[in-house]
């Protein structure tokens, strides 16, 4: 099914005349707006199997181009741009380049989950969206999201020692983020949990923030389940 909302199609590419009469007929302005043709030769003949073999994206293949996900969709009511459906069907043919003109939209998907409800073949497109990020951040088309650092940071204290401490995935995400520790939440929420928490909680964090402790016996395991995981992603992809 083809596209055809005014939307989407770039400012260049329609025409209109301010005056036109045809068999007299006056047909100005919007009335004889017209699309220039163009031809599309670069695709990509496999990226709908590629793009399967991203957690959330496996039943692309289903969708029927009903529209329901872009009608339900919170953040197309705020901006007509954002369109899950068009790069739904972009994916479909392999149509990565004008995916990636919209590299900077598809990351506004704020994971409602309203189009993934309402969708009648359970195509998920909230998880499509989400697969469309991650390969634009595996190709290097887009810099890493913020969930991803935090993600990544979290998962490597997982790997190094079995559990995790708040204060250093905090820290690290801030530093690889680049942010300031000084921002007003930070220190609103910390202001607050001093004051609720239990004085020997407190103290127990305090020290963890700085021994640092592992899991008990957790020995190499984060080393063998890193490799597990990283070939659980290679075996997806390839």
């Amino acid at each position: 099914m083809a596209i055809h909302e005014k939307a989407l199609i770039e400012a260049e590419r329609l025409r209109q005349h301010d005056s036109l009469t045809l068999e007299g007929v006056d047909v100005s302005g919007h009335w004889n707006t017209m699309i220039r043709p163009r031809t599309l030769r670069n695709y990509h003949e496999d990226f709908e199997k590629t793009l399967q073999r991203y957690p959330g994206a496996e039943n692309v293949h289903r969708c029927w181009q009903c529209g329901s996900c872009t009608n339900s969709c919170t953040m197309y009511a705020q901006n007509l741009q954002f369109n899950p459906r068009y790069w739904i069907y972009l994916s479909r043919l392999g149509l990565t380049d004008e995916l990636i003109k919209d590299k900077d939209i598809i990351w506004q998907c704020v994971s409602c989950n309203k189009c993934t409800h309402i969708c009648p073949r359970d195509v998920r497109p909230e998880g499509v969206m989400k697969a469309l990020l991650h390969w634009m951040e595996d190709q290097g088309i887009t810099p890493k999201s913020p969930s991803t650092i935090f993600d990544e940071e979290f998962t490597a204290q997982i790997y190094k020692r079995g559990r995790i401490e708040d204060t250093h995935v905090l820290l690290g995400f801030f530093h690889k983020t680049k942010q300031s520790l000084f921002q007003p939440w930070l220190l609103e929420f910390s202001k607050r949990m001093s004051k609720r928490l239990p004085v020997k909680h407190s103290l127990r964090m305090g020290l963890n923030a700085v021994l640092r402790p592992k899991t008990k016996s957790w020995g190499n395991t984060g080393e063998v389940l890193s490799r597990y995981v990283s070939q659980q992603k290679e075996s997806h992809r390839d």
